[in-house]
């Protein structure tokens, strides 16, 4: 070991020799009092200030980055946060409206979910995760908090589709809230319209309308929506009554199954007999 180090020195004896001779001139200049010793230690003292001074942005700079990441992930957490309180509310209003809903019909509700929906189509439709083994049979109504939805179509074990109100093939007896004027609510690809209503019935814009007792599919009373534009047509005995619906389509996500059926004997009651053929 010794004899490395002795090597190393050898190796390098002009550096060494020049390092020594620092390390005495530093310590004689320390331990010196004279005045030119003095004022070399004040101007050092001086430099080594001013450089200590420019160079303290450097602890600044990496301490004021640090504390800027930590602020930035504090902020992102809050944001998230935000995002899930506002969720959380939005999630609580919508419960408590269908909470009012379900407590205001008189039919047994079956809660279900939106997992599909087709809203591009003459015959739009959503998926909804019940089906025949959660009670749900086709021809239900299906209603969320912001009225009737439309009306299961086709159910398998575990899922059910509904026929929309914004659906070509859609139809259902409804009536001003207000004057009781009946009407059959369709959609014709564009517009939901209450048609077969007369030019001399009480309608106008801004009236609720619900489903009327004329209906054996949809139990009565249920919102379908507001009447936004009352035209009379030339030539014509019928107004031409623009409905906006009640639900939200593109939104609607939680929503009740109503556990209703058709009468059977009323069907049956209002069919219109078979003709006979003639001979």
């Amino acid at each position: 070991m010794l004899k490395r180090v002795y090597d190393f020195i050898i190796l390098f004896k002009e550096y060494a020799v020049l390092s020594a001779l620092l390390m005495i001139s530093l310590i004689l200049m320390a331990l010196g009092d004279n005045t030119q010793i003095r004022h070399i230690r004040s101007v050092v003292t001086v430099v080594y200030g001013v450089v200590q001074d420019q160079l303290s942005f450097i602890p600044r700079y990496l301490a004021l980055r640090s504390e800027s990441d930590m602020l930035r992930r504090m902020n992102i957490d809050l944001a998230d946060e935000v995002s899930r309180l506002r969720d959380a509310r939005i999630e609580n209003s919508k419960l408590r409206n269908l909470l009012g809903l379900r407590e205001s019909l008189r039919y047994p509700l079956i809660a279900g979910k939106v997992v599909g929906k087709n809203l591009t189509l003459l015959r739009n439709t959503v998926t909804l995760n019940v089906g025949r083994l959660d009670g749900i049979l086709p021809h239900m109504p299906v209603i969320n908090e912001g009225g009737l939805l439309g009306v299961v179509s086709a159910v398998s074990d575990h899922y059910s589709v509904v026929r929309i109100v914004l659906n070509a093939d859609f139809r259902a007896s409804a009536k001003v809230e207000r004057s009781r004027v009946d009407g059959i609510l369709s959609w014709d690809g564009e517009t939901l319209l209450l048609s077969n209503v007369a030019k001399t019935l009480d309608v106008k814009v801004g009236d609720s309308l619900v489903t009327s007792d004329y209906s054996s599919t949809y139990p009565p009373n249920i919102r379908v929506g507001v009447v936004r534009e009352v035209t009379h047509q030339q030539g014509s005995l019928f107004q031409r009554v623009v409905v906006s619906p009640g639900v939200n389509f593109v939104t609607a996500e939680d929503v009740f199954v109503i556990s209703y059926t058709p009468d059977p004997e009323r069907q049956e009651l209002e069919q219109p007999p078979p003709q006979r053929s003639r001979r």
